[in-house]
């Protein structure tokens, strides 16, 4: 380290914001992730004897990844490297990566390379990475808040262990908060400030597990305190302003809250429904990406039970695109109640999906020759037509006749539930097919 590098550390340490002075700087300072870290754990001991393997940390904003990556750098004998994805490219990695290969060519130092944001690198940026990670040149210590699964190339994650990091508690909070009051050196200690009781919950519920925003909030909140020295619930909510933003409209939260909404319709629970529908909308989600979404849910999920959801779907959908939000949301809202309370059938998904199954799985044979139109001569002098049936002709206006391939002549797709209009549709159905069996002989 040169002295121009020495001398920034030393003052991001003394002046640098209040989240970064007051990460933890060993395992036993390291609050939360017992799970992960705790005394005993496999990632501990791992740490600990200085033989830890490439890892990925997937956890949400402000859980610990950068701190728990720094612990193990001040803990390792390795060289520790430090790459963020953001703004970094594949220059930066092979600079890296080179002066590992040299370190371990010239004295068999090994060497932690630590991404940080690390699904932020495209496919190829990863692709440079993983020889070096599976020959060893590399120890990788990636930290990311999306899903590796879908973030991280499999062969690279295939040889990476990863580490689940949660939200950290309310009390887990509260915990570092108190211990940046305290702290002279790093912290707010020498301000010699309080936070009444209810700033303090006010705070933690604002953070949403994120201490980084809760440390942050509280450093705004010093410099607003009186000659009291006290940190009011005022000066709290003046200082947070908003909610810790956990949520990605294009991250794993959107998708975990859009499935949310519709188990929970489709489970019938308006109450819970609403809630999902809500925290999408004050997130900034499209809302016609969520019309679009009970529209699919009104067909898929409801669909014969009560065909009038179908029709209130594409309604609210309208009504969404004319006036747009926040008005728009209630329609949103009303739609959603509608389908939560709405009997359910799937009925109707699921034939589709076995009449695809078929066009799929078998041959497509001609259409029946009396079910082919006949517009010329020719295709008249051809048979086209011949045999068809008129059904208004008939009693009830059905009359059985084989209107499927001869592969396929006895295959029932549609199983009406007995919920909702559907019963009756079943009912119908009924009496339809005796009518075929007795016309036409079909099996059913």
């Amino acid at each position: 380290m040169d002295l121009f590098e020495a001398n920034l550390r030393q003052h991001l340490a003394a002046a640098g914001p209040l989240a970064a002075r007051m990460r933890p700087r060993t395992l036993d300072e390291l609050v939360g992730q017992e799970h992960v870290v705790g005394p005993g754990s496999l990632l501990r001991k791992a740490i600990e004897a200085d033989r830890l393997s490439s890892v990925v940390l997937w956890g949400p904003p402000g859980s610990g990844k950068t701190s728990l990556a720094r612990i193990i750098a001040s803990t390792t004998e390795a060289t520790f490297a430090s790459v963020s994805a953001v703004s970094s490219g594949v220059a930066d990695l092979r600079k890296a990566i080179g002066e590992a290969r040299d370190r371990l060519g010239m004295n068999g130092a090994r060497s932690v390379l630590f991404i940080d944001e690390i699904h932020r690198f495209n496919k190829a940026q990863q692709d440079a990475i993983l020889p070096y990670v599976e020959d060893g040149t590399v120890i990788l210590i990636g930290a990311t808040t999306e899903n590796p699964s879908f973030e991280i190339n499999a062969p690279l994650l295939s040889r990476s262990r990863v580490i689940t990091l949660t939200a950290l508690e309310d009390e887990d909070v509260k915990t570092i908060v108190w211990r940046a009051l305290a702290d002279d050196e790093r912290g707010l200690g020498s301000d010699h400030l309080s936070i009444a009781g209810d700033a303090l919950e006010f705070l933690v519920n604002m953070a949403n597990g994120d201490v980084r925003f809760a440390l942050n909030t509280l450093e705004v909140a010093s410099a607003g305190v009186s000659e009291d020295r006290l940190i009011t619930i005022e000066i709290a909510q003046d200082a947070a302003q908003r909610r810790a933003a956990t949520y990605d409209k294009s991250g794993d939260d959107h998708y975990d809250a859009i499935s949310a909404l519709h188990k929970t319709i489709r489970g019938s629970d308006p109450d819970s429904a609403l809630y999902w529908l809500a925290r999408m909308v004050e997130r900034g989600d499209d809302p016609m990406y969520l019309a679009r979404r009970l529209v699919r849910f009104a067909s898929e999920d409801v669909g014969l039970a009560d065909p009038q959801a179908l029709t209130l779907a594409m309604a609210a959908q309208q009504a969404v695109h004319f006036i747009g939000l926040p008005e728009g949301a209630l329609a949103l809202a009303e739609l959603t109640v509608y389908l939560a309370l709405a009997p359910k059938s799937n009925a109707v998904y699921l034939a589709y999906g076995q009449a695809r199954d078929d066009v799929a799985r078998t041959r497509n044979d001609p259409v029946p020759i009396h079910l082919r139109n006949a517009p010329t001569r020719l295709m008249k002098d051809l048979g086209y037509g011949e045999g068809y049936r008129y059904a208004h002709d008939y009693d009830e206006g059905v009359i059985g006749q084989q209107n499927l391939p001869d592969n396929l002549k006895d295959r029932t797709y549609y199983k009406p539930s007995d919920r909702g209009f559907e019963r009756e549709l079943g009912q119908r159905l009924d009496r339809i097919r005796e009518i075929y069996r007795q016309s036409a002989g079909t099996k059913e």
